[in-house]
């Protein structure tokens, strides 16, 4: 039912999280737009074609009514990978999954829309170790026309308190073996395959 969609890299100022990416996987990663609805802007590049990378933080240059999403009214420090989003056929499944992920919102960056679920308060499921659920209309998933920059994912390492939960519904709903969770401290950790060898995010 769940299909793994992309990683979420969150930063203060965006420029700071295209150098996170930088340092960490030796890649450019292209702008990718602005998100009216939430006040926020991206980066965005391939992991694959049916997965991508997104680099996001508030966009000083707009202004929202609404709590932003994947806690970034909050977010302090620096740049890192803080939560994941997976895909469904429809978003009445999302309903089945017995985790509080929100409601789903109608969003837009440029001429694509789609929807996701965000909790009220802006803050992600499960401190963001859960992921977010989306739902591409048809012909809108946008990896295959992002840059491509020979980059996959080998793994995603998830640690949290109540990771026997999480890795419950996981384990019913995803079937992705590159999906690991454990029970600990919050930690989210991917290994990417780059030109250059495989990296940690």
């Amino acid at each position: 039912m769940l299909t793994f969609d992309h990683l979420v890299i969150a930063a203060e100022a965006l420029e700071d999280g295209v150098e996170f990416v930088r340092e960490r996987l030796g890649v450019e990663i292209p702008y990718g737009g602005a998100h009216p609805l939430m006040g926020t802007h991206n980066h965005l590049m391939q992991l694959g074609p049916e997965a991508f990378l997104e680099v996001i933080a508030i966009n000083p240059g707009a202004s929202t009514d609404r709590s932003r999403w994947y806690g970034l009214d909050t977010f302090e420090g620096p740049p890192r990978l803080i939560h994941w989003v997976a895909r469904v056929e429809a978003m009445k499944d999302a309903d089945r999954l017995g985790v509080d992920v929100g409601v789903p919102l109608d969003v837009t960056r440029g001429d694509l829309h789609w929807q996701l679920t965000v909790p009220e308060t802006g803050e992600m499921p499960y401190d963001g170790a859960f992921p977010s659920i989306i739902d591409w209309p048809e012909g809108m998933f946008p990896a295959p026309r992002m840059a491509d920059l020979g980059c996959t994912m080998e793994r995603l390492d998830i640690s949290h308190s109540n990771g026997r939960k999480i890795a419950d519904v996981l384990e019913a709903h995803l079937k992705d073996g590159r999906v690991g969770v454990e029970t600990g401290p919050l930690a989210l950790k991917a290994l990417i395959n780059t030109p250059s060898g495989p990296r940690w995010l």
